[in-house]
């Protein structure tokens, strides 16, 4: 319906790339193709700028759809009217612009007194025909200039439910959850939440995201349907097992008294990590009992697979994937701890020692700082209005989750939902982002976890050759590990965990030190480096600005000081915007 309104804007993006005489056109041509100096001359010449074309459509309003900024400057002079209303649609041209997604055309007209909060011939406000169209810089600006998040234009329809029914992707529905919008709101005629808007649409991306920020899966419309009913009677089975998941996650169908466990989130934490304590510790157990019938080991484990299962339905939900390594590192590290003091009866002071050191470097890697970006909200609309109002407002360099200008090196991370400085990944196995506030403690927790694994292995293999009669010269591999498993099934248990363990931990140090010292760069910026334009990257090396040179690199790291023999560059990438290059410096390059 309003393509009838966008033919000059059409026209622009097909004409010849050079006319040669304008002195025929009209005014209204002029204006869509953006010939200031024929305008000038025709309003000169007595023109009434206020005056609408046969479709009552004015000047401002194609100098706003064509984003013509210095007209619609030279035309408000003139005293063009800026909240004319015109067309069918009976639009201002703020309302033109906005369907547009003319950023700075609607920076420019609000500027000049343009009023958003007005209504169309549809009903809707521009925050509502920004939403509708996916302009998520336009909706930040518009919020940020004093727009009601949960406003509703004529029909009951709020912004959110606008992009949940219209908008295909992840914005500007992001946007607006972050706004704290109200998730559960229903519209004024059909008491649809935005989840009915987004079942109804089949919008799937949206529907995730509306899970996740606790839309109510039971709420009912009108003629008494959830979304649930009507995802069934579209027959869409995607949409039917995520609802009935999320029903389940909130234990609706649960008893009651698991319902009210289900809905204890720190009770549900610690199930998800205590869970691998306990089922390391029973197939350990299982294995070591006196038992020679494997019928009845292997009833036992059927027993310990049903309880996991159970625990899973009932008390997991979708922090898991974080939770989990988790729990199976500090259950795997505990039964390591518990089968060293209380088998090998003897004490190291070095391996006390490595105790301690990785017990604090885990602790700063867990639960320290990783270099969160924070802003209030005040601070949050300055910014959306200062990189708007300089054409700056760009998803690139904005975080339409967080609200903030991300630094150079920052990532949004998906898991924690955060902006985190000098990102590097977000690891499961500490349940914490790496990045700029702890990526040094995490690189100290992997060197001392390898050693303590080490010194498991070592103890492992110890015990055998003091308690169990084999050799493996004379015995032969399979054999050997027959006998060993044989000898002390906890024990063999033991030993597989600290292989495994080893094995991710050894790569995961090489990786990360390879990284720090000979590349300069982090996991991220390896992995998404043609996404960075400060990266030269061709098939077989990155370039990185940040690479001074392996000995340098481990300095700055680590921050290494050496009673002053050392002076690292110490950076606050919480603050870090751009880089300029410094042909004079030693660093070469020179953040600003």
């Amino acid at each position: 319906f309003f393509s009838h309104y966008n033919h000059g804007y059409n026209e622009t993006l097909g004409r010849k790339s050079h006319i040669d005489d304008y002195s025929t056109w009209d005014i209204v041509k002029a204006t869509q193709y953006g010939i200031y100096d024929r305008c000038c001359e025709l309003v000169e010449a007595g023109y009434d700028v206020r005056q609408p074309d046969k479709e009552n459509v004015t000047l401002l309003h194609w100098a706003a759809i064509n984003n013509r900024l210095d007209l619609v400057k030279y035309y408000i002079s003139k005293g063009a009217i800026v909240d004319q209303l015109g067309g069918d649609l009976n639009s201002t041209p703020l309302h033109w612009a906005t369907r547009q997604g003319h950023l700075s055309m609607v920076v420019q007209l609000m500027k000049y007194g343009a009023d958003p909060s007005l209504i169309d011939g549809e009903g809707c406000s521009c925050i509502h025909l920004a939403a509708q169209f996916g302009h998520t810089s336009i909706v930040a600006y518009l919020i940020a200039k004093g727009q009601d998040v949960d406003m509703m234009d004529q029909n009951g329809m709020t912004p959110l439910m606008w992009a949940a029914y219209r908008t295909h992707s992840v914005d500007p529905t992001r946007l607006l959850l972050t706004f704290n919008v109200s998730v559960n709101l229903g519209d004024k005629y059909h008491k649809n939440t935005a989840l009915h808007w987004a079942v109804l649409a089949g919008n799937t991306t949206v529907i995730s995201l509306l899970l996740e920020a606790g839309a109510n899966v039971d709420a009912q419309n009108i003629k008494g349907e959830s979304p649930l009913d009507l995802a069934k009677q579209r027959k869409n089975v995607w949409m039917i097992n995520h609802l009935q998941e999320a029903r389940q996650a909130k234990g609706y169908d649960n008893p009651s008294f698991l319902r009210k466990l289900r809905a204890d989130k720190e009770f549900r934490q610690k199930v998800m990590l205590g869970t691998p304590f306990l089922v390391i510790w029973l197939v350990g157990f299982i294995a070591d009992l006196d038992i020679d019938s494997w019928l009845i080991k292997g009833l036992m484990y059927g027993g310990v697979w049903a309880m996991v299962q159970f625990l899973s339905k009932s008390f997991f939900d979708h922090s898991m994937h974080s939770a989990l390594p988790l729990g199976i590192y500090l259950a795997t590290k505990f039964w390591m701890y518990v089968t060293w003091f209380f088998c090998f009866l003897f004490i190291h002071l070095p391996f006390l020692a490595n105790s301690v050191a990785l017990f604090y470097n885990f602790g700063k890697s867990w639960k320290s700082d990783p270099g969160i970006i924070k802003a209030t909200e005040e601070q949050k609309k300055k910014t959306i209005m200062e990189l708007a109002e300089t054409g700056s407002l760009d998803l690139s360099i904005f975080c339409s989750t967080c609200l903030i200008r991300k630094p150079v090196r920052s990532k949004h991370c998906g898991v924690c939902n955060q902006c985190i400085a000098k990102f590097d990944h977000h690891c499961p196995w500490v349940g914490n982002c790496v990045g700029a506030g702890n990526h040094r403690y995490f690189m100290g927790y992997l060197f001392f976890l390898l050693f303590m694994i080490c010194w498991m292995i070592y103890g492992c293999i110890s015990y055998w050759g003091i308690h169990c009669h084999t050799s493996y010269t004379t015995d032969g591999f399979w054999t050997y590990v027959t006998q060993i498993a044989t000898c002390s099934p906890w024990m063999f248990w033991m030993f597989l965990n600290s292989v495994f363990h080893f094995m991710w931990v050894a790569v995961l140090l090489m990786c990360q030190m390879y990284q720090i010292s000979c590349l300069g760069i982090t996991t991220n910026e390896r992995m998404n480096a043609r996404r960075y334009k400060h990266f030269k990257v061709t098939t077989t090396s990155i370039e990185s600005p940040f690479n001074h040179g392996c000995i340098r690199n481990v300095i700055d790291f680590f921050e290494f000081r050496c009673c002053g023999l050392f002076r690292p560059v110490i950076v606050d990438w919480t603050r870090q915007y751009t880089i300029e290059y410094d042909q004079t410096s030693g660093t070469g390059y020179q953040l600003v």
